[in-house]
């Protein structure tokens, strides 16, 4: 069922004048901006984002105003390469990947991303935002027990981002490689693949409890590895995109790493909403129509052929990413 919506929900349901200034592109053949006609998986954000605009419900928040629906999901093909990068605005992929890179080897200190450039976690590690979660004893840039200590500890005692917690709490990730890299394909198809950053014990320790809390690997066929992900809310403008990349991305290291075949991202979402200060940015977003998506390339190594926590940002190289320009929208914290 979920792949029948999806497949509808790949063509495009509103209508865009268009620049070319032909009705629909039915007439037109070699338009650059137009040149992907059919079905394209993009479609799916871009119809969501047209969905929550027409008939989302105005909330007031924590964080602001948003329009906002309960419930949705996409499902984008993995196989061949191919990863699901965003089209219709430019995005930036290397800054998605290094704090990818940043959750796998359990890192919670944000000064070691902005080391590399990254800034997407600043606001939350600031200390006025520490302290407004009661964090008054953290250091500043130390983000407490977040994804990476969940993912690599999880419910291991939290002291610092400084601190050695090697063979302290469950490794999750190391756990469900385990499996994938067991030559019995009985294993492999375990339904039992699950990771959780979602952690109760811990949240009140935590800057930002987890957006994206649990996400599930499957093996079909013998070596076609999925992963699904349940996202309890979702910054439709700003963190999604970073979301459907950064786990397409997941999926693509970890079935390089076992030595599986990447399948497909099935991406699940509770609250999807939009900021009302990026709702102009999108109805501009809406009307770029989606170039072919880029493929993947992982480099393997000496060091990361063991240790997946030995990725770097170069060993990942994007084949063909062709973009509309950027599209500047305010971070929310």
């Amino acid at each position: 069922m979920l792949k029948r919506i999806a497949k509808v929900n790949m063509k495009r349901s509103y209508y865009i004048s268009n620049e070319c200034g032909c009705e629909e592109c039915e007439e037109c053949e070699e338009c650059e901006e137009c040149e992907e006609h059919e079905e394209h998986e993009e479609y799916q954000y871009l119809n969501l984002i047209h969905d929550i605009l027409e008939s989302g419900v105005t909330e007031q928040g924590r964080n602001g105003n948003t329009k906002s629906i309960f419930g949705a999901s996409m499902v984008f093909s993995l196989s061949d390469s191919n990863i699901p990068i965003l089209t219709t605005k430019r995005t930036a992929w290397k800054t998605c990947f290094k704090e990818l890179l940043w959750f796998i080897r359990g890192d919670t200190s944000n000064e070691r991303l902005r080391e590399q450039g990254v800034h997407i976690w600043d606001d939350n590690a600031s200390r006025g935002f520490l302290d407004s979660r009661g964090l008054y004893n953290r250091d500043e840039g130390d983000l407490g027990p977040v994804y990476g200590h969940q993912w690599r500890h999880f419910n291991a005692p939290y002291i610092g981002c400084e601190s050695d917690y090697s063979g302290q709490g469950v490794d999750q990730l190391q756990h469900i490689i385990d499996v994938l890299k067991n030559p019995d394909p009985i294993a492999r198809a375990s339904r039992r693949l699950v990771l959780s950053a979602w952690n109760p014990c811990q949240l009140d320790e935590m800057a930002l409890p987890p957006c994206h809390v649990l996400m599930q690997f499957n093996v079909s066929g013998g070596n076609k590895l999925s992963c699904a992900l349940y996202q309890r809310s979702g910054d439709i403008g700003l963190g999604v995109p970073f979301n459907i990349a950064s786990y397409s991305a997941l999926t693509h290291i970890i079935a390089k790493h076992t030595g599986l075949v990447a399948h497909e991202f099935v991406y699940h979402l509770g609250s999807a909403h939009i900021y009302e200060e990026h709702i102009e940015a999108l109805k501009e977003q809406l009307k770029r129509r989606p170039y072919k998506f880029a493929r993947i390339e992982i480099c393997e190594t000496n060091e990361n052929r063991e240790k997946i926590d030995k990725y770097r940002i170069e060993d990942i190289k994007l084949v063909g990413y062709k973009s509309h320009e950027t599209i500047l929208m305010k971070m929310i914290a």
